[in-house]
């Protein structure tokens, strides 16, 4: 891609799943790249798997003083960034009755939050020179889900979230949103058994669900000067599910 060389690129949720192909992906196209996870552990195992990572930060986003703490590291090693991929998000299958204050709290706190305060963050520092900010939607804020109602909510917010940010810090920065379906993410496999895999994939146009490193070309595409005159989009990445309302049955 065009632009990404030497960019400066903070990737949230970035020590597993989509988060860490993307930060292969960026990593591939010249891009410095930081990665922002809450998960200890994780991070030590993609600092071992990456090393061409410049910045591993352990952080909860939906903590301010730590979102603060992490940008701080990142002001101390960079002096600023170019490329925020809001990518960290949570999701927890159960029934809308069975929801509890504390778990939409939870759900609504990182995807939609953690979110916000990462976002705005970056744009204060994007001001001046220009940039990108790349939040994580979903399918599932695009047509009711069942059993998982808080985690549609807050990637319905995200989309409108995003829309708003472009229209705001429009010509500086961009901001779209990508909603991916079905994608084969350690997240994902907690959830389902092999049978509803299987059986999710055969209504699926094209079969299968899709690897993490097509969500980051995704990612790479948007970020760079290919994507330049794109702001405030939603680019669905989901092997036809919405053509079809699939979501819904």
């Amino acid at each position: 891609m065009r632009g990404l060389e030497g960019k400066r690129v903070v990737i949230t949720g970035g020590a597993s799943g989509i988060g860490a192909a993307t930060a292969q992906r960026f990593i591939e196209e010249g891009s410095r790249v930081a990665v922002v996870d809450w998960n200890q552990d994780s991070c030590q195992k993609i600092k071992a798997e990456l090393p061409g990572l410049e910045l591993v930060l352990n952080a909860d986003i939906s903590d301010v003083q730590q979102v603060k703490n992490a940008y701080a590291q990142i002001d101390q090693a960079w002096g600023g960034l170019d490329v925020l991929i809001n990518n960290a998000g949570i999701s927890i299958r159960h029934n809308f009755l069975d929801i509890t204050p504390e778990e939409w709290i939870k759900i609504q706190s990182i995807n939609l939050n953690g979110t916000f305060y990462m976002a705005q963050a970056a744009a204060k520092r994007m001001l001046e020179h220009g940039g990108v900010i790349l939040n994580m939607g979903s399918t599932n804020a695009l047509a009711g889900n069942p059993y998982y109602t808080d985690y549609n909510a807050s990637k319905a917010g995200v989309i409108e979230m995003t829309k708003t940010m472009a229209l705001e810090l429009a010509p500086k920065i961009r901001v779209n949103v990508i909603c991916p379906g079905y994608v084969m993410t350690p997240m994902q496999k907690a959830e389902y058994t092999e049978e509803m895999f299987a059986a999710l994939n055969e209504k699926l146009p094209l079969k299968r669900h899709a690897d993490p490193n097509e969500v980051a070309a995704l990612f790479a595409f948007l970020a760079s000067d290919d994507a330049a005159y794109l702001t405030g989009g939603v680019y669905v990445i989901d092997g036809g599910e919405t053509a079809g309302a699939l979501a819904s049955r």
